[in-house]
């Protein structure tokens, strides 16, 4: 029988568990502090960062939110983000992608202080990563880690592939199952738009990660029997509803489970795991810039 990978649940027993560190930052008079910038109109980035601005409410962080007119100048954007980086206050700065095209968004990467990049995308943060002395996991790679570990999955020896190769999801993936410590030991093979005969390569893996953008573009026949797959994908698609459309991975989630001993759904899998992972990067992020010790879930 499939096991369906509850990323609500996963989730909110991290927030839950971040309780007893935001208590003890508390105690010594620190209250851990998120600052997100939004420069679009899109909805889906309103929706996202209203979200963590939700969670961040929910369980005793700072949140400060601001606001840019997409048309605004870019140096309005890197001067805000100057701002923020000498706010004592803020102890983690997200600024929410993507930004208007006149923005360079490395150049907006690069200007948030090391220390404060809750993301995890600042270029001495990736190298961080790579060397194995993570300052900060991104997230949504960090938060299948957790999912992974819930589900009791093993990764020590196992054999992995990651489908997409982006700097947000699929390389720091990589990185983080093939290092020398818990959730990783894992041989990890890394596929993605220019790979020949994508199927023979799932078909080989223990366990799939789904990190393309493609629309179900895993589907049942190209996966072994007990597999595990964690889709990252959140796909819009056309639906006759009142919407006009519904939300899918990059997994057919029909076919897979039939294959699959688990899987993540779409949604409620690996996306709660994301927003709470953000929580917990910014809550380690105040006790290391205030020097003061605590226990993170």
């Amino acid at each position: 029988m499939t096991t369906i990978i509850d990323g609500n649940a996963v989730a909110e027993e991290i927030r839950d568990d971040l309780a007893d560190a935001i208590d003890a930052l508390a105690d010594a008079g620190v209250k851990p502090g998120l600052a997100t910038v939004l420069m679009s109109e899109d909805p889906a980035s309103e929706t996202y960062v209203s979200m963590k601005q939700r969670d961040c409410e929910e369980v005793g962080i700072e949140a400060f939110d601001y606001e840019l007119d997409p048309e605004t100048p870019a140096d309005e954007l890197y001067s805000l983000v100057d701002d923020l980086n000498e706010n004592d206050d803020v102890h983690g700065i997200l600024v929410q992608m993507p930004v208007p095209d006149h923005v360079d968004d490395r150049t907006v990467l690069r200007r948030i202080d090391p220390a404060k990049d809750v993301d995890g995308f600042h270029p001495e943060n990736v190298g961080r990563l790579v060397a194995g002395d993570a300052r900060f996991k991104p997230c949504t790679p960090h938060g299948v880690q957790k999912l992974l570990a819930a589900a009791d999955v093993e990764t020590e020896g196992a054999d992995v592939v990651v489908v997409g190769r982006s700097d947000i999801v699929g390389k720091p993936m990589a990185n983080l199952l093939i290092q020398k410590a818990e959730g990783g030991n894992a041989t990890v093979t890394v596929c993605h738009s220019r790979t020949e005969d994508l199927a023979a390569k799932t078909r080989e893996a223990d366990i799939v990660v789904a990190a393309a953008g493609v629309p179900e573009l895993v589907t049942g026949d190209m996966l072994s029997e007990g597999v595990v797959v964690i889709d990252v994908g959140v796909n819009r698609v056309d639906a006759d509803n009142d919407k006009g459309y519904k939300l899918v991975g990059d997994v057919d989630f029909d076919s897979a489970k039939e294959k699959a001993s688990a899987i993540t759904p779409v949604p409620g899998g690996v996306g709660p795991m994301t927003r709470a992972m953000l929580l917990w990067n910014t809550v380690k992020a105040a006790a290391e810039s205030e020097g003061i010790d605590v226990d993170l879930p």
